[in-house]
């Protein structure tokens, strides 16, 4: 094909595809205008038609990735049991985010909000609205679970990015500051593990997702119904 038949069959959606394709193969660091333009066989300047700069690139990427995450909840059945499809929601997410281990490097540095995340969030709260929960306590839920709806949680440490042994650098961090800060030394020191067992941080395993996704869910079904 020549380079003009395939300048023709550039779309925003193949741009971002092949965006994606770079992110998982080589990080995020690795998508550049210039990058993802010599991946399609374009060159940069062909790609502007679609994404006008790099910035709306990253934005496109990440609206690409919520479409991806909201594809994969559950159907919403209103008459289903709200934790249960509100932890299902939440585990699906997990598993298309540990797919795109830079997803939430590039969610967290969105100015601009997409709408699909916006659509991703009302479906959320219908779940909990479906099951009774006040808009209230439904807000509330929202906060308490923050990123774990779009498949990860927040870490307690900043980690340079591509590390080969994060927990290391962690580890070396705190030791420095044993004397002044005893405790949290020592909480870091008994938790760190074997990398490979945290897909998403060194602290973000999937026994640590589940067991806080399941605090918050037990903790918001007891302010829902006080007997239960």
């Amino acid at each position: 094909m020549t380079a003009e038949a395939v300048r023709g069959t550039l779309s925003r959606e193949r741009v971002l595809a092949t965006a994606m394709t770079v992110a998982d193969a080589d990080g995020l660091a690795a998508v550049t205008m210039r990058r993802v333009a010599s991946e399609l066989g374009v060159e940069a300047m062909s790609l502007y038609h679609h994404v006008p700069s790099k910035e709306q690139l990253l934005d496109g990427l990440a609206d690409a990735l919520i479409v991806e995450i909201a594809a994969a909840a559950p159907e919403r059945d209103p008459s289903a049991d709200w934790r249960t499809s509100l932890r299902h929601r939440c585990l699906a997410a997990r598993e298309v985010v540990v797919q795109h281990r830079w997803g939430p490097e590039l969610i967290g540095s969105r100015t601009q909000v997409p709408i699909s995340l916006v659509v991703h969030f009302e479906a959320v709260l219908a779940t909990m609205v479906d099951g009774g929960l006040s808009y209230h306590l439904a807000h509330r839920g929202l906060h308490a679970l923050g990123s774990m709806v779009l498949g990860y949680s927040q870490e307690l440490f900043a980690v340079p990015q591509g590390d080969a042994d994060p927990g290391a650098e962690v580890e070396a961090q705190m030791a420095a500051m044993a004397d002044s800060f005893p405790h949290l030394t020592a909480m870091v020191a008994s938790e760190l593990h074997d990398n490979s067992e945290d897909p998403l941080g060194w602290c973000d395993s999937n026994a640590e997702f589940e067991f806080t996704l399941d605090l918050i869910l037990d903790g918001l079904a007891r302010h829902h119904d006080p007997h239960a």
